[in-house]
């Protein structure tokens, strides 16, 4: 299973006790997918994940009175390719589920159902089972719910953004989506979302791979000083065998005599290590600086 079916299947157990809470999360269950027939009168919602056919089927029978279907389409003994549908043909319920989500009057709904903070989470908890997905964390990070028209993806957004997390919209053909690419987003949101344990899932594979880039950083900064140390340590051998042939390494001053040696002695020790040899001991800086005076007198001598 993928990371945002696990997200899901986490999320379709979750049955609000609070009564405004399971309208909240119907109403985005039926705004972001359900189709509304007012003549026959009818409403359905599809879905092809049986966990979320067996919610939405009992958030409805949970919350009022009422004949509900749930009609299972597809080849017999094929569970792949089967398609759920949860259909409800009884007018006064649907009267009354209309009434309770506030149907056609957005303004209304988000004043009178979303009011209470937990009704808002359980609003955005529908939106994303029934409309949204979220990368695999171990690929990228991102997460999207698919709104129906610019009013919707720009209302959800904006309840999105109460809970301090950064969303952002664009228009993906005749759809918008609503998303959100910052890590640090995605594990607040599905906290928000009350998907617990998938949010820690998240946080270790984030942390997993913060380590990773951590170690490969580190990585590529010691292997870039050792080739930089190894270059500089044939530069400063060069210089000196260049002074050997010359001048003899006697002529030099003391200091810079002992220094020659030493790097002679171990062309492959760091700065600091070289100071160690040295008759008393000198830090990198004078190390470096013996280093550098040696270079010039090379160098002078080309």
């Amino acid at each position: 299973m993928s990371f945002s079916n696990d997200v899901k299947t986490e999320l379709s157990r979750r049955i609000d006790e609070e009564r405004l809470c399971r309208i909240a999360e119907l109403s985005a269950v039926i705004r972001f997918a359900g189709r509304i027939d007012r003549e026959k009168p009818e409403i359905e919602i599809h879905t092809e994940n049986v966990m979320l056919a067996k919610k939405y089927y009992t958030l409805i029978k949970k919350t009022f009175s009422g004949k509900v279907l749930l009609s299972i389409r597809g080849l017999k003994g094929e569970v792949k390719n089967r398609r759920y549908s949860i259909v409800v043909r009884d007018a006064a319920l649907i009267r009354e589920l209309l009434q309770a989500i506030h149907y056609g009057e957005d303004a209304q709904m988000e004043q009178k159902v979303l009011g209470m903070e937990e009704a808002l989470r359980a609003f955005i908890r529908g939106a994303f089972l029934v409309s949204g997905s979220v990368s695999d964390p171990g690929k990228s990070y991102h997460f999207e719910i698919v709104c129906r028209d610019e009013e919707q993806a720009n209302r959800l957004c904006r309840q999105i953004c109460y809970f301090e997390i950064s969303a952002k919209i664009i228009q993906r053909k005749t759809r918008y989506i609503v998303y959100v690419k910052d890590s640090n987003g995605i594990v607040e949101l599905l906290k928000v979302m009350g998907a617990g344990k998938a949010s820690m899932d998240l946080e270790n594979v984030r942390i997993i791979k913060d380590m990773r880039n951590s170690a490969n950083r580190q990585y590529n900064c010691d292997a870039a000083n050792i080739n930089k140390m190894v270059k500089a340590s044939a530069r400063q051998l060069e210089d000196i065998h260049l002074l050997e042939r010359t001048i003899g390494l006697d002529s030099l001053p003391s200091a810079l005599c002992e220094m020659a040696r030493v790097r002679l002695a171990h062309p492959e020790e760091s700065l600091q290590e070289l100071g160690q040899y040295l008759d008393p001991p000198v830090g990198k800086s004078g190390v470096n600086h013996r280093l550098r005076k040696l270079s010039q007198m090379a160098e002078d001598l080309k």
